[in-house]
């Protein structure tokens, strides 16, 4: 059997700076975005409460105020 060679020519670096820059804008925003649709989920569909308390600070202290009672 013949062994196949593959075009093994070196990626550009201009390419690989690129992937990396966007890598660094991409990850944070999914992050973002997946931290507001889990508070949205959880608040509004699991709780049963109205969208507008998901972005109030009241809310969130009384969940911390919760967690960390004595």
């Amino acid at each position: 059997m013949k062994e196949e060679q593959t075009d093994s020519r070196p990626v550009p670096e201009k390419t690989k700076s690129r992937w990396r820059t966007a890598r660094y804008f991409v990850v944070p925003l999914l992050l973002l975005f997946s931290l507001l649709g889990g508070l949205i989920a959880g608040y509004v569909i699991v709780g049963k409460q109205g969208l507008s308390g998901v972005f109030e600070w009241k809310t969130w202290q009384h969940v911390i105020d919760l967690i960390f009672a004595p």
